[in-house]
């Protein structure tokens, strides 16, 4: 008696990337990002608690293009993370799990996250 090889679970060369999954591995990602941008933002405020030679000297490199840049990338994990959140909090409360309906939210989520992010940088500039 032989016994066939059992099929292997599906994995990420099996399945044809959709909106949905991605958007779940950069949720995923996002968190993880997230860390370490609100370790730097806690650095930077603790600086300004130290006084101003210190607070100077994190502003240098917060105001630098690659600390402008981070910050730029902080600021998009936010709202993407945020807006992604509540689509998943809609999804607790029931609603959306119509396929039509997660393609859209998912392509929402992306078009708020960036609305949200351009926003916050055009005030942030402006003011």
């Amino acid at each position: 008696m032989s016994t066939r090889p059992r099929p292997l679970s599906p994995h990420l060369q099996v399945y044809k990337p959709q909106i949905t999954s991605l958007l779940s591995i950069l949720h995923r990602i996002t968190g993880v990002a997230l860390v370490f941008g609100l370790l730097l933002l806690t650095w930077w405020l603790g600086m300004a608690a130290y006084g101003p030679e210190t607070f100077e000297t994190a502003q240098s490199v917060v105001g630098s293009w690659f600390g402008l840049l981070a910050m730029f990338g902080f600021s998009l994990t936010l709202f993407y993370h945020l807006a992604n959140g509540i689509r998943h909090l809609a999804w607790d409360l029931g609603y959306g799990f119509a396929n039509e309906q997660v393609t859209r939210s998912g392509y929402a989520v992306l078009a708020v996250t960036l609305i949200l992010t351009l926003a916050a940088w055009a005030a942030a500039f402006v003011i």
